[in-house]
């Protein structure tokens, strides 16, 4: 007999059970869309592609779905974050929440370029799917200023990709970088995302090709060591790069030309998309409470404290509904039982006064029809009835009136 193979969610769930506390310990995050704009959607896809791996990046949603529906899943499965991208008629904005209480940190889509858009305008194109196997380092330039949203900013970026520990982290899993700038003057944040890849510097670019495994074109030398030791032909990383970036690398590197304690030229290329965002507002509770920080309107005490107190007030009188609520269920689930239980009561009582009745009468209609044909008194034994279906009583009485028919 074949064995029954386990389904698709069990296999998941095993798989999960075996996770490192590690793996379960970093943040993951939910990104979803809100509007029918398709380039929302695209937009939404792409960002997914920047949170990988630990993003859903799979995840279905419907029109239906509310934010309380991605907090009753968060915890299950170790969800952190959850980034919204809202069309409206105004614009785009950006709504980035720390699951389950907040804060949220909403801002606005000023300029925006979606990852196919940005791969399509270089010239040497650079996206390898293995770098999104690992998550990408955070770099924050100019978050460094006074404020309270600066610092939240701050947290909040830091706070969506997982820490690195410099003692034995794998040089091999550093592929990606997301880049975050913030002008002051401006106020504007630039959002960017590149690949990163490393080269080997102080060699020639034939010697170079032929290091990483690429056919040369040997057209137009007479042999091989006039292609090595031709005049001129620097590599990119020598004719391009500045010096300062110019490494030693403290590891092995899985890639040709590159050895551990050797010099090095780290090149980036960016993967998109491009986002130019504006704060708008810092709320203390998940999309909703206390304004910790808004860009336009300015609140004095007495507002805040006002606000707070019909917030409050909102909060108890809601609490108040809901009791009453589960009240009034209570109430009804209660009588219905009670319905039922007195409903079924009635009939079995109605059932067992009317058996007896029933019997009775068909035991002195065949008495008297008895006397009536027969002439006599019937013997005391022979219309005492057994319990047995109404069905044999049928039968019975036709094959008494058969038989007497016949006698006649």
């Amino acid at each position: 007999m074949a064995r029954k193979r386990k389904g698709r969610s069990v296999r998941k769930n095993q798989n999960r059970c075996g996770e490192s506390e590690e793996l379960v310990q970093a943040p993951h995050s939910f990104v979803i869309c809100k509007g029918d704009n398709s380039i929302v959607g695209e937009l939404t896809k792409d960002f997914r592609k920047v949170m990988e791996p630990f993003t859903a990046s799979q995840l279905k949603t419907r029109k239906k779905n509310t934010i309380k529906d991605f907090v009753s899943i968060a915890g299950p499965l170790h969800v952190s974050h959850i980034s919204v991208f809202k069309s409206t008629d105004i614009g785009l904005y950006l709504k980035i929440a720390r699951l389950p209480r907040g804060p949220t940190l909403t801002f606005k889509v000023c300029k925006y370029s979606l990852a196919k858009d940005v791969i399509s305008s270089l010239k040497k194109q650079y996206v390898v799917e293995e770098a999104f196997k690992h998550s990408p380092l955070i770099v924050l330039n100019g978050f460094s200023g006074e404020g309270l949203q600066l610092k939240m900013m701050a947290s909040m970026m830091q706070n969506m990709f997982p820490t690195l520990n410099l003692t034995n982290v794998d040089l091999n899993d550093v592929r990606r970088v997301v880049l975050m700038n913030y002008n002051p003057t401006s106020k504007l944040i630039d959002f960017r995302h590149y690949g990163i890849k490393i080269a080997p510097v102080n060699i020639s670019k034939g010697v170079k090709k032929v290091v990483q495994g690429k056919i040369p074109n040997l057209s137009k030398c007479s042999d091989m060591s006039e292609f090595l030791t031709k005049s001129g032909m620097l590599s990119e990383s020598e004719a391009e790069d500045d010096p300062n970036n110019h490494v030693v690398l403290g590891q092995k590197i899985i890639s040709r030309g590159n050895l551990e304690s050797g010099k090095s030229s780290i090149k980036l290329s960016e993967l998109g998309p491009r986002l130019t965002l504006k704060l708008l507002k810092i709320e203390d509770g998940l999309m909703d409470g206390d304004v910790l920080y808004h860009e336009f309107i300015q609140k004095t005490e007495e507002e805040k404290e006002a606000i707070k107190k019909k917030r409050e007030e909102a909060k108890k009188l809601k609490e108040k509904r809901k009791k009453i609520q589960e009240t009034n269920i209570r109430k009804k689930e209660e009588e219905k039982q009670s319905r039922k239980h007195k409903n079924n009561k009635e009939t079995k009582e109605g059932q067992s006064l009317k058996r007896p009745l029933e019997e009775d009468n068909d035991e002195d209609d065949d008495v008297e029809y008895y006397r009536q044909e027969v002439g006599e008194e019937p013997d005391k034994d022979l219309f005492q009835r057994k319990p047995k279906p109404a069905q044999d009583h049928k039968q019975k009485n036709k094959k008494f009136k058969r038989s007497k028919d016949q006698k006649s």
